[in-house]
């Protein structure tokens, strides 16, 4: 089952066909994995507000090791979300930041995070009677 909507036209029913999510080989998954894993959303939401170098990166997601945050940072530049500069200064200087398709796909995943910040009760309430049912 496609996650994109039904059409007529032959090319986006190749598309429909070559790219769903839900099955195992299809390559969407990899990108999804990258964005929603456990730092993607984090780096991706801390690049909205613009070009930040690493260490500054680094602070802003707090928590993220050193080795995580740039696995992540490669894994998000290889699909194609994130751009990696180096200017020409002693000693250099690299920055990131989100490329146009990075942008569009962390407007979503900000939409998301405000969604379940605001909804936090609610799933705090469900953890309590859940741990509570499973201690009965």
């Amino acid at each position: 089952m496609s996650t994109r909507a039904a059409t007529a036209d032959p090319e986006e029913r190749a598309l429909d066909l070559a790219y769903d999510v839900l099955q195992a080989r299809c390559p969407s998954r990899h990108a999804l994995e990258h964005v929603t894993g456990r730092w993607g959303t984090l780096i991706m939401m801390a690049l909205r507000d613009g070009p930040v170098r690493f260490n500054e990166l680094r602070r802003r997601v707090d928590g993220v090791s050193e080795k995580m945050l740039s696995q992540g940072l490669q894994a998000l530049e290889r699909d194609g979300f994130v751009a990696r500069e180096v200017q020409s200064t002693m000693p250099p200087k690299v920055e990131y930041r989100l490329t146009p398709l990075g942008s569009d796909t962390a407007n979503l995943l900000k939409d998301l995070v405000t969604f379940l910040e605001a909804r936090m009760p609610d799933v705090e309430a469900a953890q309590v009677r859940y741990d509570e049912a499973a201690s009965a």
